[in-house]
């Protein structure tokens, strides 16, 4: 330390307050590259998130209270009656979905499927439940095909 005091007051006085100039800018700009401008960007980012956030959960509870009236009003679907396996694999073939799988346990059945596309799949559980089945849980995987879904396990039920 006593090398740098030594050189600098050697300096003139012109190169000794360009120097300490130097080093206040030099200060300045360490404090806004490495605290200023990471605080603000995220800050930023957290404002951009909390508006997204604010914006799903108005969706969300839009939606909620509008699947909250349906229930209420009994339009949820008619009652179903007949053969479960049977109308999946009916429903299936219409919609080209092949099942690889089907697993009847109790008053409920177990489907399986290896690959489908996701929106037949979509538009064939929809039909299901319109039908009065139920689907009381999904396990869904993606494959290797863009746009293809695994199911490896459809629980479905009698609503």
């Amino acid at each position: 330390m006593n090398t740098f005091t030594e050189k600098f007051k050697t300096l003139s006085e012109r190169e000794q307050k360009l120097v300490l100039l130097s080093g206040a800018v030099l200060l300045i700009a360490m404090f806004y590259f490495a605290v200023w401008s990471p605080l603000t960007s995220g800050v930023e980012q957290a404002r951009a998130q909390r508006q997204s956030q604010l914006e799903l959960l108005s969706w969300v509870e839009q939606n909620a209270a509008k699947a909250q009236q349906l229930k209420r009003s009994g339009v949820a679907g008619a009652q179903f009656s007949g053969s479960l396996a049977q109308a999946v694999t009916q429903s299936a073939a219409r919609f080209d979905i092949p099942v690889s799988r089907m697993q009847p346990v109790n008053d409920e059945l177990q489907v399986w499927v290896d690959q489908a596309p996701f929106n037949a799949v979509l538009a064939w559980l929809n039909q299901l439940e319109e039908r009065g089945i139920a689907i009381l849980q999904v396990d869904i995987s993606e494959t290797d095909m863009p746009g293809q879904i695994k199911i490896r396990r459809l629980q479905l039920g009698v609503s």
